[in-house]
């Protein structure tokens, strides 16, 4: 089961929170960035799919505001492929407005930021090892 489909309105900031209601970062055209302003990843696909600044894939962006994963769900290789780096924006948002309600998520879903709020930070151990 997944996500009910929505679509982002890349005219407005759509926030990131965990379960408990902490905001982690804003997804400002395509482009998730942490509460300073720095670029830590994208979004991509009509499933929202989460991926880190190096291209490693997290999980899925759901309506709520969290990024869900299925446990046990294989991690694809790292994408060759990654956007330009865009630069900080002019006019972010200086505050989350209040997280919403959000309900359980079943033993079969995640909360990818609850169980690893480092994850944008970290470099993901699926970069191969410079020579």
């Amino acid at each position: 089961m997944s996500a009910r489909p929505f679509k982002l309105d890349h005219s407005k900031p759509f926030f990131v929170f965990d379960t408990p209601g902490d905001w982690h970062a804003v997804v400002l055209h395509h482009y998730i960035f942490d509460s300073r302003g720095e670029y830590i990843g994208f979004v991509m696909g009509e499933q929202h799919d989460v991926f880190t600044a190096s291209g490693e894939w997290i999980g899925n962006l759901y309506p709520d505001g969290r990024i869900i994963r299925k446990r046990g769900t294989p991690r694809p290789p790292l994408l060759k492929q990654l956007p330009p780096k865009p630069p900080k924006p002019a006019n972010f948002p200086a505050r989350a407005p209040l997280p919403p309600q959000n309900g359980e998520l079943g033993f079969d879903k995640l909360d990818v930021l609850d169980e690893d709020p480092e994850v944008f930070k970290r470099l993901s151990d699926l970069t191969p090892d410079a020579e």
